[in-house]
């Protein structure tokens, strides 16, 4: 597996996005502000991960996700991975990322990288979400925020 930054030419794997973030507007809006990095095996992109600076030697992980079919096999964490070392090359101090309050795997990997669990904003996917979100049988209400200092 490589990973590489998506370059402008190139089309966002959207569908792939639209796994973590069901929202196309809001996609699209961080991916005009940041990073899209693209995980590639056999030359298909089966993972994605967007970076975008958020404060002064602050970056935050908007966005992560891998195709189904490759999911559980390590590569959401090598993404994770990957952020944190692009983070130190270039001088960050933090490292951000939010999560749904049912997203329990992604608590656990985060955590497993490093994260500590930093704050709730309270009823984040209903002011921001149209649609009702569920993940593992649990309505998607808060987010989690958590980050990790270098």
């Amino acid at each position: 597996m490589k990973i590489r930054l998506l370059e402008v030419i190139e089309d966002s794997p959207i569908e792939l996005l639209l796994l973590a973030d069901p929202s196309e507007k809001l996609v699209k809006e961080y991916l005009s502000r940041g990073q899209c990095f693209v995980a590639t095996k056999n030359d298909e992109v089966i993972g994605v991960i967007v970076l975008i600076r958020t404060r002064p030697e602050t970056i935050e992980i908007v966005n992560i996700a891998v195709r189904e079919d490759h999911q559980n096999k390590g590569i959401g964490k090598r993404l994770v991975l990957f952020a944190i070392d692009k983070a130190k090359e270039q001088h960050i101090k933090t490292v951000e990322i939010g999560t749904g309050n049912s997203g329990l795997n992604q608590l656990a990997l985060y955590q497993k990288c490093g994260f500590r669990i930093t704050g709730v904003d309270r009823d984040f996917f209903i002011r921001h979400y149209k649609e009702k979100i569920y993940e593992n049988g649990i309505q998607v209400i808060d987010m989690i925020r958590l980050s990790l200092d270098l």
